[in-house]
């Protein structure tokens, strides 16, 4: 379930150097405006770019956050105070993009699992303990609040406009407009994200030359927090390591990239963190490889463990794509690289790779 608790919109015209902060919150009654905003930070939400941070400890902005989600700060007071901060750093740019910031607070409760079916000849006790189960599930579903500020760039377009001409008759014609939204389906560019019951921070963020000066506005600016790799960066390079260290040691690299996508995508229920030793044991069978892994992995600065979001590793993680010199593509689920009952890849005496699949009941042209 996602919920819009509050939402307000300000406008920054760098052309007119007139900034319009609104007084009110938008009016989530209006359905399209519900759904722009809902659809906007459920997009922002769930980004594979999203890169983490934590607040310093000195953290002005964290400060002011803190005491907002503790009912000491009002929502629009608090809004302001960002968009004023916001509006003159990119004021001080040589050539700021003309963009409108969205703040809101929202909450983003997980679907609670399905009650599991129950055989025809169920007892009243196992339908009291199934149904006792499915409600505790529910209830245990993990629901989070959240504090945003999303920096939506306008950008010019074409669109009609219904006049009259000198002699009154109507007259329809096209004008070039320069403030509109970007779809909600379009990435944000900029924004930030924060967690208010462990007040961890994601965000979106690009260098800005600002006053002359090279500066991540949101992390460094506005939040003061720490600037770390997404999800989707530890994963890529995590699945560089892989390869390389398989290939440096004579194993098959699709093999041990399957299974190491097969392993995040069957632990990605457990945690937010992989940890590395349990990681190569599945992915590699000889301690050689592991051990070289291992050292690659602390080389690349990733530590004993990787953090890793769930949606983004199993979005990442669910299929394997091969592609062999002869133009064959092949993408089969990860976890079938663990399954020999269903594909096999041999090395035959010549060097060669043969890739065997099995048990194929049918096959559909796609």
């Amino acid at each position: 379930m996602f919920k819009i608790n509050h939402a307000v919109l300000h406008v920054f015209d760098f052309v007119s150097c007139v900034n319009v902060f609104s007084e009110d919150e938008l009016d989530l009654t209006n359905k399209n405006v519900k759904s722009y905003v809902m659809r906007i930070a459920r997009h922002a939400l769930g980004g594979m770019d999203n890169r983490r941070g934590e607040f310093f400890s000195d953290s002005g902005f964290a400060a002011e956050l803190s005491a907002y989600f503790k009912g000491e700060r009002d929502f629009v007071d608090l809004s302001v105070q960002v968009a004023q901060f916001m509006s003159e750093e990119l004021g001080r740019m040589e050539n700021p993009s003309a963009c409108d910031l969205l703040v809101v607070d929202f909450e983003d409760q997980e679907k609670p699992p399905a009650m599991p079916p129950l055989a025809d000849d169920a007892t009243e006790e196992e339908i009291a303990a199934t149904t006792a189960a499915a409600e505790a599930a529910a209830y245990n579903a993990r629901s989070e609040h959240y504090f945003g500020l999303l920096l939506l760039e306008s950008k010019p377009a074409f669109m009609h406009e219904v006049g009259r001409g000198e002699d009154g008759a109507t007259r329809n014609n096209i004008e070039r407009h320069h403030a509109i939204l970007p779809n909600p389906s379009q990435k944000i560019a900029s924004f930030a994200l924060v967690n208010a019951r462990t007040m961890a921070v994601q965000f979106v963020d690009k260098p800005r030359q600002i006053a002359g000066e090279e500066r991540w506005l949101i992390p460094d600016g506005l939040l003061q927090c720490s600037n770390e790799a997404s999800s989707k960066e530890l994963f890529d390079t995590t699945m560089g390591l892989v390869e390389e260290v398989a290939e440096e040691f004579g194993v098959n690299s699709a093999v041990a990239m399957g299974r190491a996508k097969a392993y995040l995508a069957e632990n990605a229920d457990d945690s937010d963190e992989v940890p590395f030793d349990e990681f190569v044991d599945e992915v590699f069978d000889d301690e050689g490889p592991r051990r070289r892994f291992e050292q690659a992995a602390a080389d690349e600065q990733l530590g004993g463990r990787v953090h890793m979001e769930r949606d983004v590793a199993k979005r990442v993680s669910r299929n394997h794509k091969i592609v062999t010199d002869t133009g064959i593509v092949l993408t089969f689920p990860a976890e079938y690289s663990h399954n020999t009952e269903l594909i096999e890849f041999k090395s035959a005496p010549n060097g060669l790779i043969q890739i065997e699949l099995k048990n194929i009941g049918s096959i559909e042209n796609r």
